[in-house]
């Protein structure tokens, strides 16, 4: 299990973080369907992939570790603005 040069203690944190947003039911299946929305892999291999890195058994490259940050701060974003094209074509 290598960290790809992640730094033990912010692999820590950065876990316990990703666990806490993820814990919401839906939240980790959604995350595997946006990951799979490349292509590479199915929405089912994300989501066992992403089960597998917060369960510790295996670790992220930063590369991944830093679009999972993406996707969950777009999602975050998302929540936080409010739906006003009613307003616009209502």
């Amino acid at each position: 299990m290598s960290t790809g040069g992640i730094a033990r203690p912010y692999l820590e944190r950065w876990l316990r973080r990703t666990r806490k947003q993820l814990s919401a039911s839906g939240r980790l299946t959604e995350l595997a369907i946006v990951l799979a929305g490349d292509g590479t892999d199915t929405q089912k291999e994300w989501r066992s992939r992403l089960q597998e890195i917060l369960d510790g058994k295996n670790e992220p490259s930063l590369e991944l570790l830093t679009r999972i940050d993406s996707v969950l701060a777009g999602a975050a974003g998302k929540e936080s603005v409010p739906d006003t094209s009613e307003d616009l074509f209502g």
